[in-house]
């Protein structure tokens, strides 16, 4: 968490450095992502502490990924890399 980095929180990447995002209540419609920095999202819109709340976060805050659900043991699967619908880095080609 940037607001404090002695919490880790679980996060979907949405875009990494130099991708173009449309985002979801920040203070700027569409942000660059800054070097060495790179947007996340939590699954629930409007619910979730994420980079629609403080901004782009600094690689160097990233301590892994998840690869698994193992809690609560029904749930018990392997996650696999996707992004939302309508979420991830904009095609500048397409916006132009």
């Amino acid at each position: 968490s940037p607001k404090n980095p002695q919490q880790k929180i679980i996060k979907r990447v949405i875009g990494l450095e130099g991708d173009f995002i449309r985002t979801l209540g920040y203070k700027n419609r569409y942000v660059r992502v800054p070097d060495g920095h790179f947007w996340i999202e939590g699954d629930h819109h409007g619910h979730s502490l994420d980079s629609n709340s403080f901004g782009p976060v600094s690689v160097g805050l990233l301590h892994g990924r998840a690869s698994h659900i193992i809690w609560p043991p029904n749930r018990w699967q392997r996650i696999s890399p996707s992004l939302p619908p309508n979420r991830g880095p904009l095609d500048t080609e397409e916006e132009e």
